[in-house]
């Protein structure tokens, strides 16, 4: 199976599986909708009867409402809770899809270095054929080591799939669009901070210094801690 198969094949069930997750957080804001109209009208109740109180005499003047009652805070704690599962749902949801712009990136880089094999080996076969005549393959300009945004190799894999051997992976960027991490990609997924402030890099992917979750304490990337060790050694 080739690289676009396989890529094929693993993003056949991505939409229904993203179709599922929309109607589930759809579901989930409808009922967090109605929990937050219902425990409104229930706190707004809770006020006039306050008032009332006091206008009657049962509540003395000057007496503050410290707190709803405990069906009120319930409510509202359920709704926060239907508010986590939404969020957790959209991360869910965009890990998703980001994994599998990643795996489209590395066959993105398969698909590139399978051209440039085939052109270094068309230059070694055709000696004279290239510019500047010593045999070597003519280096590709305008590149300029820029980052393709996720939009652009998504455009490059259709251009792939029509004519594998003409790629161009060069395309635009948004020159907007900040840029951390070794890897010098765009933000996603979770991220950590180096407690250097003079560190150059500043924030980077889990993934890429091999962290799974929050570190404990100050934590420095490999460029600030092999920095603070060489100091130390004088």
């Amino acid at each position: 199976m080739s690289f676009l198969e396989d890529f094929q094949a693993s993003l056949e069930p991505l939409p229904n599986i993203l179709q599922r997750k929309y109607a589930l957080l759809r579901d989930l804001d409808k009922s967090l909708q109605g929990i937050q109209r219902q425990n409104e009208q229930h706190c707004l109740q809770e006020i006039e009867e306050f008032k009332e109180g006091i206008k009657s005499g049962n509540i003395a003047p000057g007496t503050s409402l410290t707190k709803f009652s405990d069906e009120a805070q319930d409510e509202q704690k359920h709704a926060i809770r239907i508010a986590d599962e939404k969020v957790a749902l959209a991360v869910q949801a965009y890990d998703l899809v980001d994994a599998h712009i990643q795996q489209l990136d590395q066959y993105l880089r398969k698909f590139d270095e399978q051209r440039r094999e085939k052109e270094t080996v068309a230059a070694a076969g055709t000696p004279g054929s290239s510019p500047d005549g010593n045999g070597k393959p003519a280096k590709e300009g305008g590149r300029g080591g820029r980052k393709k945004s996720r939009l652009a190799a998504a455009a490059a894999a259709q251009v792939a799939a029509a004519n594998p051997p003409s790629i161009d992976l060069d395309l635009p960027v948004d020159p907007n669009e900040p840029t951390y991490c070794f890897c010098n990609q765009v933000s996603y997924g979770e991220m950590v901070a180096c407690d250097n402030p003079d560190c150059k890099i500043e924030w980077f992917h889990y993934g890429c210094v091999g962290l799974k979750e929050q570190p404990k304490g100050k934590w420095y990337c490999s460029d600030c801690s092999g920095m603070q060790k060489r100091r130390k050694g004088k």
